[in-house]
C-alpha cells in the first residue's frame, strides 16, 4: 500500500535551510520516524509531506525541497514552501500541501492518508483526500484541536473557522489513534480507533540493555524550551530542593533557552546540554533514576499527552509528572504525580521520591510489551486493516 503521510516533520536538512529551530519538536520528529518506518517494515510505501513552517515573521519566500538527509533510505520526504506573513503563512502552508499531494498522487497514486493532527496542511489534504479522491484517512490525533495546550478555547474569528473545520474533518475520517481516551472521544462513535500513547524504538531497547541497567542519580529533562513545559520552575524547584549527590540534567532547546541557561548556570549539579544527538539523549535517558515532565497543569485532562513519558518509562526511568489525563494502571505504577509544576511543588516532589527511593518503581516491562515496536506494528496492521475494510464496505 501506498502511504501519504501529512506531517510537520523536521528533519536535519529544513533546520539548515529554515529558522525553525525555535518551534522544533524532537518528540514529534521522533514518533513520526518510528510510524513510518514500522509501516515501511510492514510493507507499506510511506511518503512524507511536511509544512516546515516557518514561524518568525519575515517577508521571504522559502521554496519546497526534498530532504536529503534521510531517516530512512526508502521513506522520501518533502517540505512545502513557507511564506512566514502574519495571517498567510498557515495558509499559504495548506494550499502548498495540497498541491504537493495533488502532483505526487498523480505521479503515482496513493491508496491511505495519514494525517498528523489538525493544521492547515492536515486539513487541506485530508479533505481533498476525501471528497475529490474518495481515499481513506487516518488522523494521528496528538494535540486537541478545541483547545490550548493549556486546556483553554481561544477565541477570535481564524480560531472558530479552524475549530469548525477540525469537527467536519472529525465527522470524516476513517479511522483514529490518539495518546489519550479523551481525544478518541471527540470522533463518532463507529469511527475505528487505537490508543496509542507512543512507541518505544529499538535504539531505547538496545541501549538499556547494553547498559546493564545501571542508574546514576540523575534526573532528565528532555522537551522542547517553551513556557509550557515548565522548565523554567523545574530550575527553581531543583535549587529548592538541594539534593546532594544527584544532577540535573537539561536537553532540547526553544525560545527561551538563553533564559534558561542564565538561570541555570550558576549551578554545578544543573547540566544543560542544549540539542543533542538520538543516541546522546537515548544514552542520557537509559542512565537515569528519574525523568521529569513538568508540563503546565490543563484545564482540560487528556487534551495531550507527552510522548516522552512513554520513553522514559521504557528507558526504565521513574517518572515525575504533572497529570496529563488517565492512564492504564502497568503505567501509573513507574509515574509519581505532582498536582502542580510550581517550583515548590516540583521540589517537595523530587525530596520525597529521592529520599523513599520510589525511584525503584517502574514501568519498563509492561511499556516495552504495549509500546515496543514489535507491539505496536503488530496493533497498527490490523488497525490499518479494519479502516480499509471498513472504507471498502461503506463505499460500495
Amino acid at each position: 500500500m501506498r502511504i501519504a503521510y501529512i506531517t510537520p516533520y523536521q528533519g536535519a536538512t529544513v533546520v539548515e535551510q529554515r529558522p525553525i529551530v525555535r518551534n522544533r519538536s524532537a518528540s514529534n520528529k521522533i514518533k513520526i520516524e518510528l510510524i513510518a518506518q514500522l509501516l515501511y517494515e510492514s510493507s507499506h510505501e510511506v511518503e512524507i509531506i511536511s509544512h516546515g513552517e516557518v514561524i518568525e515573521r519575515q517577508f521571504r519566500f522559502y521554496p519546497g525541497f526534498w530532504e536529503t538527509e534521510l531517516f530512512h533510505p526508502r521513506v522520501r520526504i518533502y517540505y512545502v514552501s513557507s511564506l512566514p506573513i502574519k495571517l498567510i503563512n498557515g495558509f499559504w502552508a495548506g494550499l502548498q500541501a495540497v498541491r504537493v499531494f495533488k502532483k505526487l498522487h498523480r505521479e503515482r497514486p496513493f491508496d491511505l492518508v495519514i494525517i498528523f493532527n489538525l493544521k492547515w496542511p492536515q486539513i487541506g489534504c485530508a479533505t481533498y483526500a476525501v471528497k475529490r479522491l474518495g481515499l481513506p484517512v487516518i488522523l494521528e490525533y496528538e494535540d486537541d484541536a478545541f483547545v490550548s495546550v493549556f486546556g483553554k478555547v481561544e477565541g477570535g474569528f481564524l480560531s472558530r473557522y479552524r475549530l469548525a473545520e477540525s469537527r467536519r474533518i472529525l465527522n470524516s475520517v476513517s479511522g483514529c489513534m490518539a495518546v489519550s481516551p479523551h481525544l478518541l472521544s471527540q470522533l463518532p462513535p463507529h469511527v475505528p480507533s487505537f490508543l496509542l500513547r507512543g512507541v518505544v524504538g529499538d535504539d531505547v531497547l538496545k541501549t538499556c540493555a547494553e547498559m546493564n541497567a545501571i542508574k546514576k542519580n540523575r534526573v532528565v529533562f528532555a522537551g522542547t524550551h517553551i513556557k509550557s513545559n515548565g522548565i523554567k520552575e523545574l530550575i527553581t524547584g531543583w535549587e529548592i530542593a538541594g539534593l546532594s549527590d544527584w544532577e540535573l540534567h537539561i536537553t532540547g532547546f526553544g525560545g527561551m533557552t538563553e533564559e534558561l541557561r542564565k538561570l541555570a548556570e550558576n549551578h554545578q549539579s544543573i547540566i544543560f546540554h542544549g540539542l543533542v544527538s538520538r543516541q546522546e539523549l537515548v544514552r542520557l535517558l537509559c542512565s537515569a533514576k528519574i525523568c521529569v515532565n513538568t508540563h503546565a497543569v490543563s484545564q482540560t485532562p487528556g487534551n495531550v499527552f507527552a510522548f516522552k513519558i512513554v520513553e522514559y518509562l521504557g528507558a526504565g526511568a521513574h517518572v515525575i509528572t504533572t497529570p496529563m489525563g488517565t492512564l492504564e494502571e502497568e503505567i501509573e505504577r513507574g509515574i509519581t504525580y505532582m498536582p502542580d509544576n510550581n517550583p515548590d511543588t516540583i521540589a517537595a516532589t523530587l525530596k520525597r521520591v529521592v529520599l523513599e527511593r520510589r525511584w525503584g518503581r517502574t514501568a519498563a516491562k509492561y511499556v516495552h510489551q504495549k509500546y515496543g515496536p514489535t507491539a505496536v506494528s503488530e496493533s497498527l496492521n490490523m488497525f490499518v486493516k479494519q479502516v480499509l475494510t471498513r472504507s471498502a464496505k461503506t463505499s460500495r
